[in-house]
């Protein structure tokens, strides 16, 4: 699972499979409208969760679970994008934006990284 653009590095060895996920809007049985998703883009991402202390405290407090993803630089991840994790299903929304977190162009690993949170998708 190559995201880095150099051949098998570490953080591919750590890439998992994911699924982007798109909403849409359906007419519901009733009349009236609601919202579905359907799958879209499938890429990897190494995905990690936050353990610092602070995001642990924050845990504590009623803050979602946090984490880091990192993806091949330029994937069109957008602020509240959602995608869902293969292996087990688990469902995560970007909670930031991929261009202030890209490698520069002179780097050799070209990848970019956003956080996301732990989210469950309405209706899906």
């Amino acid at each position: 699972m190559n995201i880095t653009g150099m051949g098998e590095t570490l953080l591919d060895s750590m890439a998992e499979e994911c699924t982007l996920i798109e909403p849409h809007t359906v007419q519901t049985p009733t009349g009236g409208y609601g919202q579905a998703w359907s799958d879209s883009v499938t890429f990897n991402a190494v995905i990690r969760k936050d353990n610092t202390l602070p995001a642990r405290v924050a845990e504590k407090q009623g803050v979602k679970e946090l984490y880091t993803v990192v993806v091949p630089k330029g994937f069109p991840f957008r602020y509240h994008s959602v995608f869902r994790r293969h292996k087990d299903g688990l469902t995560y929304r970007v909670t930031s934006n991929i261009a202030d977190n890209e490698a520069p162009e002179r780097s050799s690993i070209q990848v970019g990284a956003v956080t996301a949170e732990r989210w469950d998708t309405p209706n899906a």
